[in-house]
């Protein structure tokens, strides 16, 4: 079972008022924006960088997301983020969104979500910027490190 325990970083994220869809829960597009905008908003933390001015950004070409329960604004949102493959030109996450009960995190989703990182100009794939390359490792579960 996925527990808030395997993530080493839960994001912060508040649900909005536009964010439900007509039947009063979040519509299910939007899971997909919280994980763009965690993953996002964690990597600007952690490098201390704007990545939109690196030479090489991070392109989605791949997001899955298997949905486990409901969600509704106002909820507050916890998404757990974790490298699960951490190559040359790319990054895999491994995200779960947990909703705020109490004391407690409530599993909602779970997902992945792949960059590959192209040149700024000619969008061809690079090497991950050195920055992000460090941040990223720390999202690496030991069980997963090389050696």
């Amino acid at each position: 079972m996925t527990t808030q325990q395997d993530y080493p970083v839960l994001w912060p994220m508040p649900t909005r008022w536009a964010d439900n869809d007509h039947y009063g829960h979040v519509n299910n597009v939007t899971y997909y924006s919280y994980f763009d905008t965690a993953v996002n908003a964690w990597l600007m933390h952690a490098t201390g960088t704007d990545i939109r001015e690196l030479p090489a950004i991070g392109v989605v070409v791949q997001t899955s997301c298997h949905f486990r329960g409901s969600l509704s604004f106002p909820d507050q949102l916890r998404v757990g983020l974790r490298v699960s493959r951490l190559g040359r030109t790319s990054i895999t996450y491994d995200l779960a969104i947990f909703r705020e009960d109490g004391d407690d995190l409530e599993l909602a989703a779970t997902g992945e979500f792949v960059h590959v990182y192209v040149d700024n100009d000619t969008r061809k794939p690079v090497d991950i910027p050195a920055v992000i390359r460090t941040a990223a490792e720390a999202l690496v579960p030991a069980e997963n490190l090389p050696g």
